[in-house]
């Protein structure tokens, strides 16, 4: 699944010259919480979100330090700052970086750029202009879309998947977990030396293509913590 398939098309924007008290009053009757800035062109300029109206003179939550420690910040980072909590348009308070993403974008893709970026939204941009934005919300509707139904595959494919995924992140060693298939049953058995190497395990389990069930008799021995 792409951006293209769960981006919303209607995006709200505005313009540089839009008031910053206009574009609070959007987001509050519109619900978003963040606004992507345009030109003529429809190409982004920046990014007006929530966290860019946090510090505002009206508000009286601009940032209060003390005099000596304000003599420490760089002269270029107050100015900003003073512009930032004082400005009255969108070009005072958008963020100028822009973190976007293609129509082609894989969804998986999409969520940890907003993990690893900590933003709540991306604009979708084709060929240098905005054609839609895309939501952590919109990312539930991909979770809760039920997956495309396949041919089973036979239990040693199942068990030689899961195996791979279990080798591949070094969670557990083979003398000590082991686990058989039946019809798509999947038995769990062994020790493992923490409940967090459990759950993984369970979890790899429980996601393996094929997988109807997985009971879990995996047995917690911290000390093989010592051991390993």
């Amino acid at each position: 699944m792409r951006a293209r398939d769960i981006m919303t098309k209607a995006v709200r924007t505005v313009t540089a010259d839009t008031p910053v008290r206009a574009i609070a009053e959007l987001m509050l009757t519109k619900r978003i919480s963040g606004i992507p800035v345009v030109d003529k062109r429809r190409r982004v300029i920046g990014v007006v979100s929530e966290a860019d109206l946090m510090r505002r003179a009206e508000s009286g939550t601009t940032r209060r330090r003390s005099w000596w420690l304000d003599l420490l910040v760089d002269p270029r980072s107050r100015a900003r700052e003073y512009a930032k909590t004082r400005g009255l348009y969108a070009r005072d308070v958008m963020a100028r970086t822009v973190i976007s993403v293609t129509p082609d974008t894989e969804v998986d893709v999409i969520a940890d750029i907003m993990e690893r970026s900590e933003i709540k939204r991306v604009p979708v941009i084709d060929r240098q202009k905005l054609v839609g934005i895309v939501s952590r919300r919109d990312l539930l509707p991909a979770l809760a879309r039920p997956p495309r139904k396949a041919g089973r595959p036979s239990d040693a494919a199942i068990g030689a998947a899961l195996r791979k995924e279990i080798r591949s992140k070094g969670l557990a060693r083979d003398i000590l977990v082991n686990f058989s298939v039946h019809k798509g049953v999947i038995d769990l058995y062994g020790l493992v030396p923490s409940s967090e190497e459990r759950d993984a395990i369970r979890v790899m389990a429980e996601t393996v293509p094929g997988a109807r069930l997985v009971k879990d008799n995996l047995v917690v021995r911290p000390m093989l913590l010592m051991a390993s």
